[in-house]
């Protein structure tokens, strides 16, 4: 299996099963209900570590949660309570919508406040390699220590520039490790330079670090990382002479009015808003209609029109089974296999009306459901008979009004030889 590698500006191949495969995912800063675009991330993620695991590699997923930033304190803040109050709000929020996908959970979801220690650790091995340096409290990470710097985003020295600005950095291209506590900031940590908290960046190079080592195979976030974010994480890493992600997996973005989805513009959609209206499975296909890779617009027509293909697929159920030719899956799995291409999958599976094989193909992105026929309840059965009754005594007037009603409780009824069969609406 290949995939596409930010860094190298090219498609890498993963090693043999069973491999191992260690991934490192970008979760989310918990200060509000995450929106539809985030789930894009954890998404990706669970399709690809169990995409793997069935194709024979050992996979570990961490996928971390932001529970200490700035944008928690501002919240707050604003909202009366304290800081931690909201993160752990928050972060339950998050757990909450992300488990209603209906994908499982990563298997190690740390939080930025649990790896303190080494986070500490981290900075203080940076300092000792000349490589950080403490001011007023805080400590930065030295950009000109690192001359590779740039390379994974390819940011131009304006866009380094305009990070953080203070008049405590010896260069303004340089970021903060430790920030000392401020007096608007309710909790801070103890630290050799005073109590304060970790900057963004070093908390995912410490994370991802304990619980994966210094080197592993796959780091995944959107686009909109690159730079700072990873970039940095990139630079304190590699700086220790740690090899860190060998391939660099960087999502599109969801966009709303072709401008990116994000909460710091507010044009927002929450994830739970999403899943209450359109339900988990009409949300997943959405998600396989775009490359990992690629931008995915977002509004109610698209969203109707993945409603539109998940009952393509119901209504392969409510018909016969008809066998696929001989290497269909092979084909699927050569789109998944090359950059896990999963447009190209789902275009390949709506070809299938082979029952079986296209169950094993929807397990894979946790849509088996699809496959299930829904049973309509006593009262809409019966209805439907005294339909058939009717239309035997050629009453179609009383025929027309039953098929209203049944339609009016949300179902169709669909005329077979000497039957009828009962189909929700979608």
């Amino acid at each position: 299996m290949r995939l596409y590698d930010t860094l190298s500006r090219s498609h890498v191949e993963l090693p043999a099963p069973p491999g191992p495969i260690r991934m490192y995912v970008c979760g989310s800063t918990v200060y509000q209900r995450i929106h539809v675009g985030n789930s894009r991330p954890f998404v990706i993620a669970m399709w690809l570590r169990g995409w793997l695991r069935g194709t024979g590699y050992e996979v570990t997923l961490v996928h971390n949660v932001t529970d200490v930033d700035d944008k928690v304190y501002a919240e707050s803040a604003r909202q009366g309570i304290s800081s931690r109050e909201l993160s752990a709000r928050a972060t339950e929020w998050f757990f909450e919508d992300t488990s209603d996908l209906g994908l499982g959970r990563p298997d190690v979801e740390p939080k930025a406040t649990e790896t303190i220690p080494e986070i500490v650790g981290f900075i203080e091995e940076l300092i000792a390699r000349h490589h950080a340096y403490v001011a007023g409290g805080d400590v930065y990470f030295s950009v000109g220590s690192f001359p590779e710097y740039g390379r994974l985003s390819g940011a131009k020295l304006e866009d380094m520039v305009s990070q953080e600005a203070s008049d405590l950095k010896r260069d303004q291209r340089d970021f903060a490790l430790w920030k000392s506590q401020k007096p608007h900031e309710d909790a801070a940590w103890e630290s050799p330079w005073g109590p304060g908290r970790p900057g963004w960046h070093i908390e995912c190079s410490a994370m991802a670090e304990k619980f994966l080592g210094e080197e592993f195979e796959i780091h995944g976030g959107g686009t909109d990382l690159r730079f700072p974010h990873h970039e940095n994480e990139l630079a304190q890493s590699a700086s220790l002479g740690h090899r860190f992600a060998r391939i660099w997996m960087h999502n599109g973005m969801l966009e709303l009015d072709e401008e990116k989805m994000s909460k710091s513009l507010g044009n927002v959609v929450t994830l739970r808003d999403v899943l209450d209206t359109w339900g988990r499975e009409t949300l997943l296909v959405f998600h396989l209609t775009g490359h990992w890779s690629k931008p995915l617009d977002f509004s109610a027509e698209v969203m109707e029109a993945a409603a539109a293909r998940a009952e393509r697929f119901r209504e392969v159920y409510r018909n016969p089974s008809e066998p696929s030719p001989e290497g269909s899956w092979a084909r699927f799995a050569a789109a998944l296999d090359d950059d896990f291409n999963t447009a190209a999958a789902l275009a390949i599976m709506h070809e299938w009306h082979d029952h079986a094989l296209l169950r094993r193909a929807l397990a894979v992105f946790g849509l088996e459901s699809l496959t299930s026929s829904e049973e309509a309840p006593a009262e809409i059965v019966a209805l439907a008979e005294s339909r058939v009754a009717a239309r035997a005594e050629r009453d179609f007037d009383a025929a027309d009004r039953l098929r209203s009603e049944i339609e009016a409780a949300g179902w169709d009824v669909r005329d077979e030889a000497d039957a009828f069969r009962l189909v929700p609406r979608r």
